[in-house]
């Protein structure tokens, strides 16, 4: 009974069976109740007749043994009816029938005189053969000669004789009608069961149909079901959240389809850069191995150890990245001195500024305290710088300087070295407040390890940063301290 048809059908059956039974109920009684009001209304005035016609009655006597004799014939002509008379005070006085057969020895006079007083019909009142039972009936007021109010001449109709025939009659029939009923009820039942099926499980049987539909749609494209069910409210919700689910689905599955994509475009990138020392590497360690003993310079030597390092730092900023990526790294907010800073920075590529014969201008006049997380904002810097001396002509100059615009401090690192390209531009100013990961926008691969680093680390740390740079021109990176 699990299932929307077993309930359906459990439901559509016991509804039809109970609505079927109340309503042969309200047939029994409204059946009941016209066959006595039509039957009553028919004999009204019967018993007034018989008080006509009889000597006896007409004359007020309720009491002798002639009136049995009378009984006893207006009886034979109708055989359904029981004839009384009653004194002032409703009780049987004389009847055709056995003693014993009389039950009920008195009779409500009340419900008498609503009927000589015209009330509604049908009235029952009370039946002298049976116990506590209600008859419709027919009276009338027996009359004295001189007007003295005798008694009454009660008569009942559908007594003893009528119930017996009309209790046989009924038991023979009772098998063919509830035969009749049970196959009634069972064919009222389908058909309201199909008829409720059909009508409730239509939006469902439509939505059945769009759900597959939609596995021939193409994830690319987005999801959605192609039909309308404003119809069933329970269903437009149903299609509304499924719709929803779609939706997040074809998001997802085109993000991660453009991750897969910058990744495997990062990696191409990632394994030329690698690429590049290592060949550099090899290639000087096997001309210094293939060299004589006596030719064999220093320099070689030196520039293969130049080509290591080299590979050695990708190989550090490669894992720095995937600290990133995975949320490793948390920032801790300390006050810096931004002229320590700098002078740190001034130390670490001075060596390596000199051999290149590149100016490194990053003197501040003022002071100032920032709060951030020194070591995260170092290695940003350290890789901007890192990456302008890579590609700064000799001769060059990078510098840093501390500016203050729109109340905020801001750091400006710049260099005339050969600048970035729009897509590189592009790429490197889609930041957002947190880290993330490789994202349809987040085109790393045109940024290489450092840049991407920077691109996390600014992120991480929630800084605004300001981009200019032309090919040939230089770059500049403007970046919010406080």
């Amino acid at each position: 009974m699990k299932s929307l048809f077993s309930r359906l059908w459990l439901s559509a059956s016991l509804a039809v069976l109970l609505l079927l039974f109340c309503f042969w109920q309200w047939q029994k009684f409204n059946h009941e109740y016209t066959t006595q009001r039509v039957q009553q209304s028919l004999h009204k005035e019967l018993a007034e007749h018989m008080a006509h016609i009889n000597p006896l009655l007409s004359q007020g006597v309720t009491s002798d043994a002639a009136l049995k004799e009378a009984f006893h014939d207006f009886m034979l002509l109708g055989p359904s009816f029981e004839i009384y008379t009653l004194d002032t005070q409703g009780n049987v006085i004389a009847y055709d029938a056995k003693e014993e057969k009389i039950k009920t020895p008195r009779v409500d006079v009340q419900f008498i005189e609503r009927f000589l007083s015209g009330g509604d019909l049908p009235l029952v009142g009370t039946d002298p053969r049976g116990d506590n039972q209600k008859k419709i009936f027919s009276a009338t007021r027996l009359l004295s000669p001189t007007g003295e109010h005798t008694g009454y001449l009660y008569v009942i109709i559908g007594g003893e004789i009528f119930d017996s025939w009309h209790t046989s009659i009924t038991e023979a029939q009772a098998p063919t009608n509830w035969f009749v009923g049970i196959i009634f009820s069972a064919i009222a039942a389908l058909v309201i069961f199909t008829l409720l099926l059909r009508y409730f499980t239509s939006p469902v049987r439509r939505l059945a149909k769009d759900v597959t539909q939609v596995a021939k749609q193409d994830l690319n494209q987005g999801l959605v079901l192609p039909g309308d069910y404003r119809n069933s409210q329970e269903i437009d919700v149903l299609s509304q959240h499924i719709n929803q689910l779609l939706a997040e689905i074809s998001r997802q599955h085109q993000e991660a389809a453009a991750q897969q994509k910058a990744k495997h475009e990062f990696l191409l990138h990632l394994s030329h850069d690698l690429k590049t020392p290592l060949t550099s590497l090899l290639g000087y360690i096997d001309t210094w191995l293939l060299l004589p003993e006596e030719e064999r310079e220093a320099e070689l030597i030196e520039i293969a150890a130049n080509s290591g390092r080299h590979l050695q730092q990708l190989l550090a900023q490669l894992l720095e990245l995937a600290a990133l990526e995975n949320g490793q790294v948390t920032p801790k907010a300390t006050d810096v001195s931004v002229v320590e800073l700098l002078g740190d920075l001034k130390q670490t590529f001075a060596p390596r500024a000199k051999v290149q014969n590149v100016e490194l201008d990053f003197t501040q006049e003022q002071d100032l305290q920032i709060e951030t997380d020194p070591q995260l904002m170092h290695r940003i810097l350290n890789n901007l710088v890192d990456n302008a001396i890579r590609y700064t002509p000799s001769g060059g100059k990078i510098s840093i300087k501390l500016q203050r615009h729109d109340e905020h401090y801001w750091l400006n690192v710049s260099d005339n070295g050969s600048g970035m390209h729009k897509h590189e531009l592009q790429a490197l100013k889609q930041l957002t407040g947190k880290p993330i990961s490789f994202q349809p926008k987040a085109i790393l691969p045109q940024l290489g390890v450092g840049l991407a680093i920077v691109r996390q680390l600014l992120a991480l740390l929630k800084c605004q940063i300001e981009i200019d740079s032309s090919p040939g021109k230089g770059s500049s990176f403007k970046i919010q301290l406080s």
